[in-house]
């Protein structure tokens, strides 16, 4: 895809869909980082609904901490890998209030150093809560990158540094969220609905779902 096309593209997301939010609920950079982490294999409506009640106690690492790793399981548990889940939780909270002061830090390196947070929930931390130019690579973002032939890889890594290199500066702040919701609702992985996507006539995917099937 010529940069003409991804210049096209994006406004015609920013244009139908201008303030995209992300589909968890949080309440700081920290419910915000927990949520994420617990989000990997697990769909945003679980996390949810188990940190629904979660955080009405817990704000701050060190409301996680006093919470304890058996009462968080207690919340969580309905959550794909819970065990291992809480364990990094409250290992983070701990760094987080001995390193950080109980602060989420605005660094890279640094979440990335935290139990359980990974390159891609780092990202995701910086670009929602601070407005980051980040660009966080699931599954959806992968393929869509690769389907459209707007950043090809075969890799998570290669496909975001090829979108952090094209995507316009004036539309990296929503970028991530947009691609997401596109990749989520309409660029599906088995059956795309081509017949329902603004940006159809921009997109190089060869088989595309005929409009209605």
């Amino acid at each position: 895809m010529n940069q003409a096309a991804i210049e096209e593209f994006f406004q015609r997301l920013s244009d139908a869909d201008p303030e995209p939010k992300g589909e968890l609920d949080y309440t700081n950079p920290y419910t915000l980082l927990v949520a994420v982490a617990l989000s990997a294999q697990a769909t945003d409506v679980g996390v949810n609904k188990a940190t629904k009640k979660l955080f009405q106690i817990v704000s701050t690492p060190q409301d996680m901490l006093d919470l304890g790793e058996e009462a968080l399981i207690e919340h969580i548990k309905t959550i794909g890998l819970y065990r291992g889940k809480a364990k990094n939780v409250m290992a983070a909270a701990k760094i987080l209030v001995e390193k950080h002061g109980g602060i989420v830090p605005n660094d890279q390196e640094a979440l990335e150093e935290l139990p359980g947070v990974g390159r891609k929930t780092a990202n995701v931390v910086r670009n929602i809560a601070w407005g980051e130019h980040t660009m966080a690579v699931d599954t959806h973002i992968f393929r869509l990158g690769n389907r459209t032939g707007m950043a090809n890889g075969k890799t998570v890594l290669a496909v975001e540094k090829a979108l952090l290199k094209k995507v316009p500066a004036r539309f990296m702040t929503h970028a991530h969220h947009w691609l997401i919701l596109h990749g989520r609702y309409i660029c599906k992985a088995r059956k795309p609905r081509c017949g329902d996507c603004i940006v159809n006539d921009l997109c190089n995917y060869k088989d595309k779902t005929p409009a209605g099937a």
